[in-house]
């Protein structure tokens, strides 16, 4: 997701006055939040089409997995299309492809049709997404791109608590497939809205794509993935065993072709930052973490306590409302505090992990106990979800900003799918009541959370300077 400006040729030649770029603003926003809503609605409504089309426990991992798989893997290969082809282009291709992809999940008919789907849905989205952020790049000044970055993290908290909630409200009332078929009105407005506002550009034919770079990370994740998953479900035959060690092997044959490509994927002077990659792992362990965590709560309130898909929507809500919270205080903190603020917000995402593993393991919570621990810990994802972004960027060259930019977001994707993959493996393959499965998960996202803790030390001071965004 690059955050460098589009190329002079390729924009309008005269920029668009300040109500227009607003205007834009708010049509990236609405695509991005549209994204967000479709990549958490699962986490409420997975045990609901689980118990429908059938599939079991594979079906529940694979909702979010999957969306997040063909996300994150297409997600720097959609950068570089927009760049090469025009941003408006691949920004409406993608949105109505995303649109039509969910109306087919919502007419899905049996397991793999669903899943199938959703892989569409996430690979349509990795082309939005990353245009957007582009757009902004290319429409707002420097000394206003800031602004308009910092309205993101408070809207995508709101839609962090609508998506949830509006989930479990749509599959009360209508069944889960109106959660997708909902995207007919929600998708076909923001298309509307792009066609009108979006400022045209014509894109770099000279921009080169790495074909067989994006196949070597697609083939990894997919094989790592599905060793996991199938490990889980139907046990560690030879089947699983072989996809993990291919998924490691296309994983070491990405990293030869990022060495000697023309226009690698993760530029190689990355690789020999230490900050950079420091905040690679970090990234990658602290969103599979959150994205375990989140999912395990919601598969513990519906399948422990009992709670409908709205009431554990209800449930969940105050986590976003830490973040909202939280991104807002951070914001003004972290030029100042830099790596010291991610290390607050892991302390404070550890505190409330550990607090709802006791609630877990020594009662039966009710709604009252456990709103102070889920609201402590969506402060801490709050603090450090634009921080370890900013601070990760903090000591790379500006030729470096698009690849960096575009790998942190990639990874936060890819991260989702095996952070949801795992700890609901954990979940669903522990013995016993529904207390010890969520308590070995949250025990799980603790450990996950305690590794992060110790890699902070080995990032940048600081966060990213303001002409990296520039």
């Amino acid at each position: 997701m690059s955050l460098t400006r589009a190329p002079a040729e390729a924009a309008d030649a005269s920029p668009p006055d300040t109500g227009r770029r607003w205007a834009v603003l708010a049509v990236v926003l609405f695509a991005a939040v549209l994204d967000l809503l479709d990549a958490t609605i699962t986490n409420i409504a997975a045990p609901t089409i689980a118990a429908d089309l059938g599939g079991g426990e594979s079906l529940v991992q694979w909702l979010g997995a999957g969306y997040a798989l063909s996300m994150g893997v297409l997600l720097v290969v959609g950068s570089r299309l927009g760049d090469r082809y025009g941003r408006r282009r691949l920004f409406l291709i993608g949105l109505t492809g995303f649109t039509l992809a969910s109306v087919a999940c919502g007419l899905a008919f049996d397991p793999a049709s669903v899943i199938g789907f959703r892989l569409l849905q996430g690979g349509f989205g990795a082309l939005v997404v990353p245009q957007g952020f582009g757009i902004l790049g290319a429409v707002f000044p420097p000394k206003e791109i800031g602004k308009a970055f910092g309205v993101f993290a408070p809207c995508l908290g709101l839609s962090a608590i609508s998506g949830p909630v509006l989930a479990g409200l749509l599959i009360d009332s209508f069944g889960w497939r109106s959660m997708f078929l909902i995207n007919i009105v929600l998708g076909g407005l923001a298309i509307v809205l792009a066609v009108r506002l979006l400022p045209r550009d014509t894109g770099d034919r000279a921009v080169t794509l790495d074909g067989p770079g994006s196949a070597l990370l697609a083939a990894t994740m997919l094989g790592l993935l599905h060793g996991l998953i199938d490990g889980a479900a139907h046990g560690w035959t030879l089947l699983p065993v072989l996809s993990l060690a291919a998924g490691a092997g296309f994983f070491a044959l990405f990293c030869l072709r990022q060495r000697r490509a023309a226009a690698p994927l993760i530029e190689p002077s990355l690789l020999r930052n230490r900050g950079f990659t420091s905040g690679l792992v970090l990234g990658l362990v602290f969103y599979a973490a959150v994205a375990g965590l989140l999912f395990v709560l919601s598969l513990y309130l519906q399948d422990g306590l009992h709670r409908s898909p709205t009431g554990a929507s209800l449930g969940l809500a105050p986590v976003a409302a830490g973040i909202i919270v939280a991104s807002i205080a951070a914001h003004g903190l972290k030029a100042r505090l830099g790596r010291t603020l991610i290390l607050v917000g892991l302390l404070l995402t550890l505190t409330g992990t550990l607090a709802l593993l006791a609630l877990v393991q020594s009662t039966t919570p009710t709604t009252g106990t456990l709103l102070v621990p889920v609201f402590v810990t969506g402060l801490g994802l709050g603090t450090c979800f634009g921080t370890v972004y900013e601070v990760t960027l903090g000591d790379i060259a500006p030729k470096e900003a698009g690849s960096a930019s575009g790998s942190l977001n990639a990874v936060s994707q890819l991260a989702n799918s095996i952070g949801a993959a795992a700890v609901t493996t954990v979940y669903f393959h522990t013995s016993g009541a529904s207390a010890d499965a969520a308590g070995r998960s949250l025990a799980l996202v603790a450990a996950a959370v305690l590794v992060c803790c110790a890699l902070v030390r080995l990032l940048p001071r600081t966060a990213q300077s303001p002409h990296h965004q520039a």
